[in-house]
């Protein structure tokens, strides 16, 4: 791990393209479904986020990862909308791209602090970037009252999943729709969730 590595909660607007890159290179595979030219998407991904939503691992003014999340009072990626995408898309693409992320879709519960989505440079992984994120999003959950931090992980990302649960996530449920293997490229996906300790 970078020995000047700081975490900050969100970030300023001279680092969306960075951030989006780094976004896109984690979920790209998935959003591609919906929005299928790179280009595109990831000037969808830069007007989109809500950096407030965030925090971000950097080491000087270098991105080296992003752990997005949801509450009650709005989400990293919910700029995403038809608006937006009909600005970037036209009117067809934009109808698509509104059916096929509905499929991503998930609810939240009362207390609870949803994931939506983290990731690691490539040059970082294996440095406990994706951990030190983790606890960070933990100590926050707890200062602010949320009971639990809920997240999905697809059944092929199995390195996630062991990262997830050897920092206390449980699994919870796991939701299998092989029908939908042709379009998401995945054919299931497990709930984790964390039980989040009050702050004394």
């Amino acid at each position: 791990m970078p020995e000047d590595l700081t975490i900050t909660r969100g970030f300023p607007d001279a680092l969306r393209s960075e951030v989006a890159l780094l976004y896109d290179a984690a979920f790209g595979p998935k959003l591609s479904i919906a929005i299928p030219n790179t280009h595109r998407r990831l000037k969808v991904l830069e007007q989109a986020f809500d950096p407030h939503h965030s925090f971000v691992a950097l080491s000087g003014e270098r991105v080296l990862g992003i752990a997005g999340f949801k509450t009650q009072s709005g989400a990293f990626t919910s700029g995403i909308g038809p608006a937006l995408l009909r600005h970037h898309l036209g009117l067809l693409g934009s109808l698509r791209a509104v059916l096929v992320l509905a499929l991503f879709e998930r609810k939240l519960s009362p207390n609870e602090l949803l994931m939506d989505g983290i990731a690691v440079s490539p040059s970082a992984r294996g440095g406990g970037v994706g951990t030190t994120l983790l606890e960070r999003l933990k100590q926050f959950s707890a200062d602010d009252g949320y009971q639990t931090i809920r997240l999905d992980v697809i059944n092929t990302n199995i390195n996630a999943r062991r990262l997830y649960e050897r920092l206390g996530f449980v699994p919870t449920k796991t939701s299998h729709f092989g029908y939908l293997r042709w379009l998401l490229g995945f054919s299931g996906a497990t709930t984790l969730q964390y039980c989040v300790k009050p702050t004394a």
